[in-house]
C-alpha cells in the first residue's frame, strides 16, 4: 500500500451514501464542551477559569488570555486545543496571583463563565473527552432516511479512530515537514511556502503530525484488509476506555473481551519507547515504517520529542443522536479527548474537510 500523508484515509461507511450539507456555516453551528478528567479542589496556587471562546484559534485564545492578565504565555495551562471557526468551551490554568484581574479576560470573543482554585496546572490530556452539538446546513432532500443506517454501524462497530486533515496543517505543510525531520531531509516547499526550521513549536508541531499520519497509514491498512474488528497475534490491546496495554497472546479470549467492548487493540504512535507489539501486528507495523520510507532509528534524536505512545484504533461514540430540523440535521455526541469530530462527520456527510488548525484535540507535543 503507498503510503501518502495527504491522501484522505478510508471510511467505515463508504458503501452508505452520505447526507452532504456544510458545516461552520456561522461559529455557533459547531459547538464544543470540554470534559475535564477532574474538578478543581477550592484550594491551591492556580485558578481553573471556565471560559468560552468564539470564533477564535487555540494559539490566539492562549495569548490573549496571557495579555489580559498581564502574564507569560508559558503560564497558561491548557487540557487541549480547539476549533478557530466554532464556539468552544474550557478549562484553562492560570497562576491565582491573577485573581484580581480575571475580569479583564472577558470581551472580544473571550467569556469567563466561573472560576475556582487547584493545585497543579492544567496539562495537555487532562480531559476525559469532548461533547459535540454540530448542525450540518444544506443537507440532501433524502438525509432522514440517509442518517439511520450510517449511525446504527457507527454505533454498533465504533469509530475509526483516524486523525483528521487539521492536524496536517495547510496544504500538508506541517505533516510534510515532520516526515522530512523524520527522513534528516531539507525542509520541502510547499504552495510557495517553506517553513522556519528552526522554531520550536513547529519543529514539535510537525513531528507530532508525522506519528499522526503513519498512524493513519497503518489504520488505513487495516481497514482495507478487512481487520478493524479482529485481533491479530501480537497486537497491543488497551483495556477500554481507560487502562493499561498488554499483548494478546490468547487470540479467541481476547477478541471475545475486544467484542464485549472490554478491551480496544491500540495502533503505534511512533517512537522511542512505543510500547512493542510482536508477531503478525508488528511485521504489519514494521510495513508502515517501511512503506513511509523509515526504520526505527529515525525516531531518535529528538529528545524527548517522539517517546512513542499507543493510540485506540476505534472509539464509541456515546450519546450519539442526530435529528433532522428545518435548517439541516442537528447532530450531538461525545467524543473521547484526542479523537476527531471532522472523522465522525465525514462518515456521515461524505464530504472531505479544509484545514482548521490543529482541531478538536490536537496537541502541541508529540508523544
Amino acid at each position: 500500500m503507498t503510503f501518502d500523508p495527504l491522501q484522505p484515509p478510508p471510511l467505515l461507511t463508504a458503501d452508505l451514501p452520505g447526507i452532504g450539507g456544510r458545516i461552520k456555516t456561522v461559529p455557533e453551528d459547531f459547538e464544543v464542551e470540554e470534559i475535564p478528567a477532574y474538578e478543581p479542589s477550592g484550594e491551591g496556587d492556580f485558578l481553573y477559569l471556565w471560559m468560552e471562546k468564539r470564533d477564535m484559534g487555540a494559539e490566539y485564545f492562549a495569548r490573549q488570555v496571557a495579555k489580559r492578565l498581564g502574564i507569560a504565555a508559558g503560564e497558561v495551562g491548557t487540557a487541549g486545543l480547539k476549533d478557530r471557526r466554532a464556539v468552544t468551551r474550557q478549562m484553562v490554568s492560570v497562576p491565582a496571583s491573577c485573581g484580581d484581574r480575571i475580569e479583564a479576560l472577558n470581551g472580544d470573543g473571550i467569556r469567563l463563565l466561573h472560576a475556582r482554585r487547584h493545585s497543579n496546572k492544567l496539562k495537555p490530556g487532562h480531559l476525559h473527552g469532548n461533547r459535540f452539538r454540530i448542525l450540518v446546513r444544506a443537507v440532501a432532500p433524502e438525509a432522514a432516511g440517509l442518517l439511520g443506517p450510517i449511525l446504527a454501524r457507527l454505533r454498533g462497530e465504533g469509530l475509526p479512530n483516524l486523525y483528521g486533515p487539521q492536524r496536517f496543517g495547510r496544504d500538508g505543510e506541517t505533516v510534510l515537514f515532520g516526515l522530512s525531520l523524520l527522513r534528516n531531509e531539507p525542509p520541502p516547499m510547499v504552495a510557495g511556502r517553506r517553513p522556519h526550521a528552526r522554531s520550536p513549536f513547529l519543529r514539535k508541531l510537525a513531528l507530532s503530525a508525522a506519528q499522526a499520519a503513519l498512524f493513519n497509514h497503518y489504520l488505513a491498512r487495516r481497514m482495507g484488509d478487512g481487520l478493524l474488528r479482529q485481533v491479530l497475534a501480537g497486537d497491543v490491546m488497551a483495556r477500554w476506555p481507560f487502562g493499561g496495554l498488554f499483548v494478546a497472546d490468547d487470540l479467541p479470549r481476547e477478541q471475545e473481551r475486544f467484542d464485549r467492548r472490554e478491551t480496544v487493540p491500540a495502533g503505534p504512535m511512533f517512537g522511542r519507547k512505543t510500547f512493542a507489539a510482536a508477531g503478525e501486528a508488528a511485521a504489519r507495523e514494521e510495513a508502515t515504517l517501511a512503506e513511509a520510507g523509515l526504520t526505527r532509528a529515525a525516531f531518535h534524536g529528538f529528545g524527548k520529542l517522539l517517546q512513542g505512545t499507543r493510540r485506540h484504533n476505534l472509539v464509541y461514540v456515546d450519546e450519539l443522536e442526530a435529528t433532522v430540523i428545518p435548517d439541516g440535521v442537528r447532530l450531538t455526541f461525545l467524543l473521547p479527548a484526542g479523537s476527531y469530530a471532522t472523522v465522525l462527520l465525514r462518515e456521515l456527510m461524505k464530504t472531505d474537510f479544509a484545514e482548521d488548525g490543529p482541531g478538536e484535540e490536537a496537541q502541541d507535543v508529540p508523544s
